[in-house]
């Protein structure tokens, strides 16, 4: 693994530990020429995965690019970041568990959706208000109407 700070090839691994989930391995690494200290995770990857987006353009899936955006979405919402690292952990369990190696953006998008909607509403209407691109508030009224009310406690 190179070293992040000096670009030496040659580092050492001085601890190894698996992730709370069990998902990935925790490494700490040592550069022997600048002596800096780091961390890196180890994944499995079933299969590399292209996405390919509503213009054909195709980019190779990214990990973190989807859980920026379910933090963005969840920015500010009581959802613990192991609750997120672990959805998207699922996600992509899903994706590679797929057969396919080309996975249309909508469908990511889709999937993502489902986990929100059932996690937090309000970050389900934030993260559907980028994918479904909405324009104006007519768009955003028109969606939460389509919102089935969650019942409330009555106090008694």
């Amino acid at each position: 693994m190179r070293c992040p700070f000096c670009g030496n090839d040659d580092t050492q691994v001085k601890d190894s530990r698996p992730t709370d989930d069990s998902a990935a391995i925790r490494r700490r690494r040592s550069c022997p020429t600048c002596h800096a200290r780091f961390t890196t995770f180890e994944r499995v990857q079933l299969r590399e995965l292209t996405v390919v987006k509503s213009d054909n353009q195709r980019e190779t899936f990214d990990r973190e690019k989807l859980l920026r955006s379910m933090r963005i979405a969840l920015r500010k919402r009581p959802v613990e970041i192991d609750r997120i690292e672990r959805i998207v952990n699922s996600i992509v369990r899903q994706l590679e568990s797929s057969g396919e190696s080309d996975i249309p953006s909508k469908a990511i998008g889709g999937i993502v959706m489902d986990h929100l909607r059932d996690l937090d509403q309000v970050a389900f209407v934030r993260y559907a208000s980028v994918y479904r691109d909405f324009a104006e508030a007519a768009d955003f009224n028109q969606f939460v109407g389509t919102l089935a009310p969650k019942a409330v406690p009555q106090s008694r």
